[in-house]
């Protein structure tokens, strides 16, 4: 019972602090661990000492396995040569460097031991550096790369401590250790791939959604053990296992097995790597306690744990500089500097360190020094970095991921889909197939379609587009549903099975309602074609010259018909202005149809993306 109230209590503190960090725009995971270092002092809080195997084994597994299942495999092949410098690379200098200045200014410790420490503070917290960086809308690239460096670098950094731990109980040569680093590496790798593979084929076969989550549950566990086993590293066998169930995800699983795998993952790793993030803190009086029995002195304590600090977030720059310097060297592209400095800022440390600095035996020369000094990296990372993080993108100017960009290319995706759709459905719809239902699957696609592409351009002769109305009403009718099925309910009018399913398909129409986008386009950029959703057919790369639109800002058509329009296009032959597909009357496909001219362009403020209307391509 008291384990049981301990759980209540911190789950309920995750909530409560990470509800206010979000309504005062600050950092939850600093939020958490500041709160944890209070709260350990305050009389009657347990003592909190977490195992590193409860860590290691029990919350690093499942921890990984959530980030990489939504993370992009394409996008690591796309970035692994920066992925392996900073994964690995980065990880050997980082645990080397660190190592040497530990050993320097701690007396008494075997430089095995600061090699140790090194590798304990190498790698970033994959939730804090990309938590931030999502909020603060840095580039999607820096983010892929902060994402697939923090997957990967544990492996690295837990191989890295389990030699340096070896070396301090004996002697251990670079060929020894370079054995161990590719034994740990291949037997990884090997498990996760076919732990990936054969979970991907099972899961094909189960249809049951509840059964399908309860399976994923037991997976990062299921490539962990056996990578561990056989002296492989079980943290890259679960995020290569994680990277291949979500990339076949969409391949071999149902909608509702992904819906209920997606929110069920969602919700473990909410709550796992808060509660973590809350017991570092709470972790800080029992490691104080043990620091105050060693011999170093106050100001010996502090000197050391600001170089270690300060190393961490410098070898870090280095680093980064470095590979920028070599890449113009050997002739490639370097990332630009403003690049390079937010890369090199964005190196919060998280739970994996302070659970690898408790891995570290119990007689290693000034062991509680090493383990308080890993927590003042995790902090102080946290505190420095996390905080500033922000500011520094916004005064550097990096260009933020441009919502309007997405919405151009969702509604490209769409429509193609949408065509994929159709000509499916015309090879399998049978003779006797009746008209009025190929016709609601139609409308139910178009609808889909037009919706995607009413996010974009301003609102012209409309307050609000077709499907914000659509959406706006059916969400008002739902409402009026549920009242109904309430009143049935609770008058008992049918069973308990009956109402449970009529809820659910309540539920899932409103999940499927289409929502428009409720953040802002950026003002002042121009909205053009991203090169990988550009066509190049014959009609796009034709140079049509410069015209004259046949009007500043309206659809001529609809205001001679009375009617309105969501957003104009403009024919880039004639200069015809007319309005989009969503709105009612679609002039500039009738403009096609009638004149054969094959492109328009969006003729919206601040757009200048076009579409052949013969080989249905964005351009």
């Amino acid at each position: 019972m008291h384990i049981a109230a301990e759980l209540v209590g911190l789950v309920i503190a995750v909530l409560a602090v990470t509800a206010v960090a979000k309504r005062l725009d600050w950092p939850a995971p600093l939020c958490l661990v500041v709160v944890g270092v209070g709260a350990s002092y305050v009389p009657g809080v347990p003592d909190y000492h977490l195992p590193p195997e409860v860590v290691l084994v029990g919350l690093l597994p499942p921890l990984l396995y959530a980030t990489a299942i939504s993370s992009s495999l394409v996008d690591f092949r796309i970035n692994r040569g920066p992925i392996a410098l900073l994964s690995i690379g980065l990880v050997i200098f980082t645990a080397l460097g660190v190592g040497v200045l530990a050993w320097l200014v701690i007396p008494g410790i075997p430089l095995a031991a600061g090699i140790a420490l090194g590798a304990v503070i190498a790698p970033p917290d994959a939730v804090a550096a990309t938590a931030v960086a999502r909020k603060v809308g840095m580039p999607r690239k820096l983010v892929s790369l902060l994402e697939g460096e923090s997957l990967f670098n544990d492996a690295a950094a837990l191989v890295a401590l389990r030699t340096a731990i070896a070396a301090i109980g004996g002697s251990v040569t670079i060929w020894q250790a370079g054995g161990d680093f590719l034994l740990a590496a291949g037997a990884g790798a090997l498990v996760g791939l076919v732990v990936g593979f054969a979970g991907a084929r099972l899961r094909a076969r189960l249809a049951d959604p509840v059964a399908d989550t309860a399976f994923s549950f037991i997976l990062p566990f299921v490539a962990y053990v056996p990578a561990e086993a056989v002296h492989g590293s079980g943290v890259l066998a679960v995020v290569i296992t994680g990277l291949l169930i979500g990339h076949n995800a969409p391949r071999t699983l149902t909608g509702s097995s992904r819906l209920a795998t997606r929110l069920n993952w969602q919700t473990v790793q909410f709550l796992l790597e808060n509660i973590v993030f809350l017991l570092i803190g709470l972790q800080l009086r029992g490691i104080l306690t043990e620091v105050a029995r060693s011999d170093l002195s106050a100001g010996t304590l502090a000197l050391v744990c600001a170089v270690v600090l300060a190393a961490t977030i410098l070898l870090r720059f280095a680093w980064m500089f470095a590979i920028g310097a070599a890449s113009r060297l050997l002739g490639r592209k370097a990332w630009p500097w403003r690049y390079t400095v937010v890369l090199s800022w964005a190196g919060m440390r998280g739970v994996v360190t302070l659970a690898a600095a408790f891995v570290l035996p119990a007689d290693t020369p000034e062991r509680a020094v090493l383990v308080f000094a890993a927590f003042v990296v995790v902090a102080g990372t946290l505190l420095v970095q996390g905080l500033t993080l922000p500011s520094l993108v916004r005064a550097l100017r990096l260009p933020r991921p441009d919502p309007a960009e997405d919405s151009l290319q969702e509604a490209a995706l769409l429509d193609d889909m949408a065509r994929a759709g159709y000509e499916r459905l015309d090879q399998v719809r049978r003779p006797g197939d009746p008209e009025y239902v190929i016709e609601r699957l139609r409308d139910r696609v178009r609808h889909r379609s037009n919706a995607a592409w009413e996010q974009l351009g301003t609102q012209g002769g409309a307050g609000e587009t077709p499907s914000e109305i659509y959406r706006r009403l059916r969400l008002e009718m739902l409402a009026a549903e549920r009242e109904r099925f309430l009143e049935s309910r609770d008058a008992r009018r049918a069973d308990d099975v009956v109402l449970r399913r009529v809820l659910s398909r309540l539920d899932i129409e409103e999940s499927m309602l289409d929502r428009t986008r409720d953040d802002d386009n950026e003002t002042g950029r121009e909205l053009r074609t991203p090169a990988a959703t550009a066509g190049n057919c014959e009609h796009l790369t034709t140079d049509y010259g410069d015209v004259r639109p046949s009007s500043a800002d309206s659809c001529l058509d609809c205001l001679a018909e009375g009617t309105t329009w969501v957003h104009l296009r403009m024919c880039v032959v004639c200069g015809h202005v007319g309005c989009c597909d969503s709105s009612p009357r679609k002039h500039a496909s009738a403009h096609f149809r009638e004149g054969g001219h094959p492109v328009m362009r969006s003729f919206e403020p601040g757009e200048t993306w076009r579409w052949c209307f013969v080989d249905k391509e964005l351009g």
